[in-house]
């Protein structure tokens, strides 16, 4: 028996056992901790009473963080503590540390975009810039941006629309560059981009090696420093595979972003993560399961204030 095995009363619940060896087949940990720890019926407080008797003191937050994928143990401390809670949930010797490993490799070689592509696609997004004498900050602030992302029938990112709030923070303002940058094997040439509100199509450069397109989103007006603006734009897609993510890299800190991704009613994916890195070079971190809307087919994240780096939404097919 193992030492510190808890009371009979914390018995798995039978209709658990399916759930819980998925979990700790697949990960990834914070999913398979919640498992394990709902399969026991321990709530939370429980949970850290085992861990004192094994000598190791984590709080009631730091658990719930772990289970939830918003935190990761990574001091010694930590560790002892997930060893500790490979015994107290009756689990297999080294499943939920060898689920921490693997996390950790997914996190420095992700399955989605790689190093080299966002480095190749920033290169080349500074070329086409450049080409249209836009200043990288573009003179204008983000208040508020909103994305709506659809994937179609063929599991392909068909299009997407973004509802952009900005601030002019100099004088003279009369424009924005827009910037898509397909998913690998997309053909540029065969993108359009529509002017939906409050703005007019201008010109539209493509790099075709990276599959970066950038646009020109004419307003009519000249904006004065202070002022705001709102206007609406989408991009038609749908020249790439299959599709796992949707990432959006930030420059520089503003308002409020919220991204939602819609699948086709055909496809709807078994997992949706959201996730962030510091730059290109980073390995991604913060990842957290986002719940799929079976009614509405979609799912959404929402960050209050955006900071210099990377955002997005990645999704699992069958």
């Amino acid at each position: 028996m193992r030492r510190g095995t808890p009371h009979a009363d914390d018995v798995i619940a039978e209709d658990s056992t399916a759930e819980l060896e998925t979990a700790l087949r697949n990960g990834p940990f914070h999913v398979a901790l919640r498992a394990a720890i709902t399969a026991r019926g321990l709530p939370l407080q429980r949970v850290q009473h085992h861990l004192w008797r094994y000598g190791v003191k984590v709080g009631v937050t730091s658990l719930s963080y772990w289970q939830q994928g918003a935190r990761r143990p990574q001091r010694p401390e930590s560790l002892r503590a997930v060893r500790a809670l490979e015994e107290i949930l009756q689990l297999p010797d080294e499943s939920l540390i060898r689920l921490l490993t693997q996390d950790d490799e997914r996190a420095q070689h992700p399955a989605g975009r790689s190093y080299r592509s966002l480095v190749e696609a920033s290169g080349a997004l500074e070329e086409l810039l450049t080409e249209l004498e836009a200043p990288l900050d573009g003179g204008l602030h983000t208040l508020g941006l909103h994305e709506r992302v659809r994937i179609g029938t063929h599991r392909e990112l068909l299009a997407r629309e973004a509802h952009h709030i900005v601030r002019a923070h100099r004088d003279g303002m009369d424009r924005f560059v827009a910037v898509h940058h397909g998913d690998p094997g997309c053909a540029p040439d065969r993108m359009s981009v529509h002017a939906l509100e409050n703005c007019r199509t201008g010109r539209i450069r493509r790099h075709h090696d990276t599959g970066v397109l950038v646009a020109e989103l004419l307003f009519d007006t000249r904006l004065r420093a202070g002022d705001t603006f709102l206007f609406r734009y989408a991009v038609e897609d749908g020249t790439a595979g299959v599709s796992r993510e949707y990432v959006r890299g930030f420059g520089v800190a503003g308002g409020q972003y919220a991204l939602q991704v819609r699948f086709d009613d055909g496809s709807l994916p078994v997992r949706c993560h959201r996730f962030v890195q510091h730059s290109a070079a980073a390995p991604r971190s913060g990842r957290q399961d986002l719940a799929v809307s079976a009614h509405h087919r979609s799912v959404h994240l929402v960050e209050p204030r955006l900071r210099p780096g990377i955002l997005g939404i990645g999704w699992d097919w069958e």
